[in-house]
């Protein structure tokens, strides 16, 4: 017998042949990766340098912009879509003080009290801001700020403290183009940028220059121009800051009003000084597991899209319940059943929390208001005045964010415990004062089972607050 007809000869044989069909294998495999980054790369190349038609430094027509980037700008458009609702968000138009009467109290004698509703998508980002009740002739130019790319253009002409000293009523006609292209990219280069100063001041108060963040920073950085608390420094200049000096927390934005002083507007029914939360969307982020995890806004918002072998960054912005495969199955393997069951499962929790930190400072405003009757003096009543202030800033750091406490749920839970525990605290500060003053039961509660019925219980205090 032959050296290869035996068992260990057909034995190597066997084993030389699977060498050599693995090698095989393992090469295809490196060649075609190789391959596929290089044609990836391309893919970039092409989809970020390609000009057909130069774009101007200022141009804020959209539309403009889509001869170089289609794509780009088709799944813009679609923003125009009013999809149905999800179950706590979405871009169909939710009246927030219909579906929860109390807010008309937390918010009397304030604009958000009279008209609070839902922002669609970014094409009707115009349409929304002049079509608010709240808008007023007194309303200030700085309203613009984040509605439109011809804001930078005119920052740019007029200078930043000049345009935010105008009226709003007084760009109406001006400002025609909805946000989009230029709020986001330099025309030239379409990298990202920083086109709202007070995003960079913000950053420069905190020791930091925003123009080293890398191209994965910008991608939520972009969108913290927008989707962040924010305030009027004064009546005056009305010019708009970030109130992120002591921190990004809500606990730092308490610290940071306390430290200031800072009033918005006093609340008719309790006297108490208040301050307004705007869409900490980027704060509270940054507070939970995904930014942990280098997840930015976009990769969520506006994840990649491949068509024609080009992959580009779809601009549909919108809830990531809508495009579950794109976004949350890149990371998650998960159906979309379970995503939108844990999604769910987070939000309903936070909104059960909401409930009950409203409840308690629902209550804390109408005993405040009782012991004003009954004779209590503004010094009485200081502390439980601050205690409430205090709780609204932290509620609010968490109601007025987008996703219901699902982009950071334990922090978002922690926040409105805090709040109810104020709540409560001023509530009985204040119930000791009304004793004082010869109450024997709690503050009646008033019916504010619709927004007509909250909106007749406030009324007669707002037009007493208005004559003084």
């Amino acid at each position: 017998m032959s050296e290869s007809a035996s068992p260990q000869g057909r034995k190597g044989a066997l084993l030389g042949w699977i060498v050599l069909i693995g090698s095989a294998v393992v090469f295809a495999g490196i060649g075609l990766l190789a391959g596929s980054i290089i044609e990836r790369r391309a893919e970039r190349n092409v989809s970020r340098v390609q000009m057909l038609q130069p774009i101007g430094d200022w141009e804020t027509d959209n539309s403009k912009w889509a001869v170089n980037f289609p794509r780009e700008y088709n799944s813009w458009e679609a923003t125009k879509q009013v999809q149905d609702a999800t179950k706590y968000g979405g871009s169909e138009v939710k009246d927030y003080l219909a579906n929860d009467p109390r807010l008309v109290v937390l918010f009397a004698g304030f604009g958000f009290g009279r008209d609070y509703k839902s922002p669609r998508g970014h094409y009707h980002s115009i349409t929304d801001v002049t079509g608010t009740e709240r808008v007023s002739d007194k309303t200030p130019a700085t309203c613009w700020t984040c509605k439109s790319p011809m804001v930078p253009k005119l920052m740019h002409d007029k200078g930043v403290a000049e345009f935010y000293k105008g009226k709003f009523k007084h760009l109406e006609g001006v400002m025609k183009d909805p946000i989009g292209c230029l709020d986001c990219h330099d025309p030239r280069t379409m990298a990202l940028r920083i086109s709202r100063p007070a995003l960079k001041e913000a950053f420069a108060r905190r020791g930091r220059d925003i123009t080293k963040a890398s191209h994965h920073e910008m991608r939520s950085l972009v969108c913290a121009q927008c989707h962040v608390s924010y305030y009027f420094k004064d009546t005056e200049t009305n010019y708009l800051v970030f109130p992120w000096d002591d921190g990004l927390q809500a606990d730092d934005f308490d610290r940071y009003y306390e430290r200031t002083k800072f009033v918005e507007w006093v609340h008719p029914v309790s006297g108490t000084p208040m301050t307004k939360m705007r869409h900490p969307d980027y704060e509270v982020w940054l507070q939970g597991t995904h930014a942990f995890r280098g997840v930015s806004c976009a990769d969520c918002h506006m994840p990649y899209k491949s068509e024609g072998g080009v992959k580009y960054t779809d601009h549909q912005i919108r809830s990531p319940l809508y495009n579950i495969a794109n976004s949350c199955q890149v990371c998650h393997r998960w159906s979309e059943q379970e995503v939108k069951s844990r999604v769910t499962s987070i939000q309903d929790k936070n909104r059960e929390l909401l409930d009950i930190a409203e409840d308690a400072m629902v209550k804390a405003h109408v005993a405040l208001g009782d012991a004003r009757k009954l004779g209590a003096t503004d010094e009485e009543l200081a502390l439980p005045r601050n205690l409430l202030r205090r709780s609204h800033t932290h509620w609010d750091y968490i109601a007025a964010s987008n996703g219901m406490g699902f982009h950071a749920p334990q922090e978002s839970a922690r926040v409105l415990a805090k709040a109810a525990n104020l709540a409560h605290e001023s509530r009985i500060a204040t119930e000791r004062i009304r004793a004082k003053y010869g109450a024997r039961t709690e503050a009646p509660m008033p019916d504010l089972s619709s927004k007509a019925k909250a909106a007749e219980y406030v009324k007669p205090f707002i037009e007493a607050a208005k004559k003084k």
